[in-house]
């Protein structure tokens, strides 16, 4: 597995082994050792998975307190994978990184706590994975508005899919005073 820092600190995109032959393929998800030896801290406590529709947007989604770590995959399709930074005090504060996750490529993202995460599918449809280093508490749960202009993500939609709760999120100014500290 090939292990890559992004701009954002803790944040790594994860390449993971590939094992293929004309039965399929075979790879190593998650291994606690290895992925530690990577600098992925654990332990997790939660396994999450959603299936979407094309043009569906989930996001941009951040617990405090009880912030998560996350390590995110996609078992079918594809999606673009979006992470912002919203630690205060942190040297990437505001900054957002994105990334396509797929079946075929099988990247990984592991987004640190204290990151916002959201994901928008591109393909027909899109289920993905994900692992948490802590527990969903629904009163903590909040968010980023996708489209805040601050931020200025290339979304690969211009009109997205969106829940009646992602909807009404507000900006990451709007957010400062109940971010968490880097």
């Amino acid at each position: 597995m090939l292990v890559t820092p992004t701009d954002i600190p803790g944040l790594l995109l994860i390449i993971p082994d590939l094992f293929r032959d004309p039965r399929g393929l075979f790879l190593e998800t998650y291994h606690a050792g290895r992925y530690a030896e990577a600098g992925i801290p654990g332990p997790f406590v939660q396994d999450n998975s959603s299936l979407s529709m094309r043009d569906t947007l989930r996001g941009l989604h951040f617990q405090e307190p009880h912030a998560q770590g996350k390590l995110v995959m996609v078992t079918e399709g594809a999606v673009y994978d979006v992470v912002v930074d919203i630690r205060r005090g942190s040297p990437s504060f505001g900054r957002w990184y994105g990334v396509e996750l797929s079946e075929e490529n099988r990247h990984q993202l592991y987004v640190p706590p204290g990151c916002a995460h959201g994901f928008c599918v591109i393909s027909h449809r899109a289920a993905f994975l994900y692992k948490c280093t802590d527990y969903y508490a629904p009163t903590t749960e909040q968010g980023l508005i996708w489209n805040d202009p601050a931020l200025a993500i290339t979304w690969p939609v211009a009109s997205p899919i969106l829940s009646a709760k992602d909807q009404g999120y507000k900006t990451l100014a709007e957010m400062e005073s109940v971010l968490p500290c880097y």
